[in-house]
Parts: C-alpha cells; sequence; structure tokens
C-alpha cells in the first residue's frame, strides 16, 4: 500500500467513534502521534445516548483537544467517516447539506480546528484505521457491564 505522509512537523491523529447500536450508547477513540513518534491513546464512553456521526464529532474534538494540549500546531487528522469529511472539508463547489440536529457540534469543531496552524482531513476505510476503531468499541462495549 503505497501511504502519503505529511510534513515532518506534523502530528497525526486517527478517530473513531462508536454507537451500538446507531443511534444507541456512544463511545470514542483516538490515536495521537506525534512528530518524535510518541503515541497517546484514548478512549471513553459518554454518557449520553446519539448516532455514529455525533460519536465521530465527539472523538475529533477529543483528538484536537489532546493536540492542542500536547502543543500541536499542525495536524492531520484521519476518519473513517465520510459524513465528517463532506461537512467539515467539502469539495470545492459542493457545498455540504446540513445536518440540522449536529450543526451544533459542526460548529464546535470548526471552531477547535481554527485554533490549529495547518489541519488536514483525511479519508480512511475502517481496515486502516484499526487502532482507534478498536479502542471505540472496546469503550462501547465496556458499558454493557
Amino acid at each position: 500500500m503505497l501511504r502519503a505522509y505529511p510534513p515532518p512537523h506534523f502530528w497525526i491523529l486517527h478517530i473513531d467513534g462508536s454507537a451500538m447500536p446507531n443511534p444507541g450508547r456512544m463511545a470514542v477513540g483516538l490515536v495521537l502521534t506525534g512528530p518524535d513518534g510518541s503515541h497517546h491513546s484514548a478512549a471513553r464512553r459518554l454518557p449520553h445516548t446519539g448516532c455514529n456521526n455525533e460519536a465521530e464529532l465527539t472523538a475529533l474534538l477529543d483528538g484536537v483537544q489532546a493536540a492542542q494540549q500536547a502543543g500541536a500546531q499542525a495536524l492531520r487528522i484521519y476518519t473513517d467517516s465520510h459524513v465528517l469529511l463532506e461537512q467539515l472539508a467539502p469539495a470545492p463547489g459542493r457545498p455540504p447539506r446540513p445536518i440540522v440536529r449536529l450543526e451544533p457540534l459542526f460548529a464546535q469543531a470548526r471552531q477547535a480546528l481554527q485554533v490549529l496552524g495547518t489541519v488536514q482531513l483525511r479519508w480512511v476505510p475502517r481496515r486502516c484505521n484499526s487502532e482507534a476503531d478498536a479502542l471505540a468499541r472496546a469503550a462501547a462495549e465496556a458499558l454493557e457491564v
């Protein structure tokens, strides 16, 4: 598989959100890797129910906050959510169709992303986002205890 690596000063963030069932109990997972190879992962279950897109947005917000706390000024974010990319990084000339229920979260995400110097959003298939996906699923399954 050919991989395009970001410039050496970029931090890498893999995010995933889970809702089981969808909509249902939500959990998030994230993996943040620094330019020096430092590695931070986190997972948490959310105290309320919602849809997978809400969980994805929450994972993004958690990940951006972790990146800011680590001092990141350039961040490449990988997600397997098409909806997240369509709303936050629409293709030129293709404005996204609003998702009214989630618009407050999308607005919060847009604001959080503006704080960082450089942000790149990339879609990856779930199999390439396996660590963040596993963290989110584990946190979601912990809800059933």
